[in-house]
């Protein structure tokens, strides 16, 4: 590295800094996408242990209660405070 240019040196040190931030930054977002996967399993576990049709709606109901998506598109997702409209269908079906 001694026949680089200054300008070089500099660019080059630049270049490593930005790849050790973003090392970090996906060091974080695998961190984060494990403590989801784990809640998402603690969450299945928890409505498949319902047993039988009546038991399950239940369990459901008491996901979408906690403020958790029950749709198929997003189900054990958090929802924001207001109601999903996938979700208002699914337990409105269930209610005919």
């Amino acid at each position: 590295m001694t026949d680089l240019s200054p300008a070089l040196k500099y660019l080059l040190n630049e270049l490593e800094v930005q790849l050790q931030q973003a090392l970090k930054e996906l060091k974080r977002l695998r961190q984060a996408v494990h403590q989801l996967e784990e809640e998402n399993r603690r969450l299945r576990k928890i409505f498949w242990a319902a047993t039988g049709e009546e038991g399950r709606w239940q369990q459901l109901k008491l996901l979408y209660e906690e403020g958790y998506h029950i749709c198929p598109p997003f189900f054990a997702q958090e929802r924001s405070s207001e109601g999903c409209l996938f979700c208002l269908a699914l337990l409105e079906r269930e209610g005919e």
